[in-house]
């Protein structure tokens, strides 16, 4: 008797853990998948051109601010890495086409201009971000994919800040 009940716990035991599996599976929607895709290509963006204003910055705080983009966003594409491995997706290899136009276009300026375009670009890019970011939140119903798309938010929403205030300063 004892063995049938052990028996009989064991088989709802693993039948319960492989619907959570299933439940867990079925939660990533292709909504999710093309936020990620989204997000990434974000993160890509930043980083190659806050990299460029690492270099080319004249005002201090557009340097720093700068700085903590590169190393916010390589932390945000990392903690994101493994929902996109999970889910087959491919990692942006540069920045799109308009961010490509947009970092030749800083590249070829300096002092003020630079600083004020990268900040412009920055403030508005984030902007975006903070919205596909909390739209996300709202949406997703996969609880561990929420939990990083929250801790997200968080950082996209300390930058825009941090933009908008450089912005503020730079009187643009």
């Amino acid at each position: 008797m004892k063995t049938t009940k052990k028996m009989l716990c064991m088989t709802v035991i693993g039948c319960a853990a492989m619907f959570a599996s299933s439940q867990a599976k079925a939660a990533v929607t292709d909504a999710d998948k093309t936020f990620l895709a989204a997000a990434a290509q974000g993160d890509m963006n930043e980083i190659k051109l806050s990299e460029l204003a690492e270099t080319k910055a004249s005002n201090p705080q557009v340097k720093a601010f700068a700085h903590k983009m590169v190393a916010d966003h390589k932390m945000l594409d990392a903690k994101m890495k493994p929902f996109a491995t999970a889910w087959g997706l491919t990692a942006p290899s540069g920045p799109d086409a308009a961010h490509q136009s947009e970092w030749d276009k800083l590249n070829g300026l300096s002092g003020a201009d630079f600083d004020a375009e990268y900040i412009n670009v920055m403030d508005q890019d984030h902007h975006q971000a903070l919205d596909a970011f909390t739209t996300e939140a709202q949406t997703t119903t996969d609880a561990k994919f929420k939990a990083a798309v929250m801790q997200g938010k968080s950082v996209v929403a300390a930058h825009t800040n941090m933009a908008d205030d450089l912005k503020g300063k730079m009187k643009m």
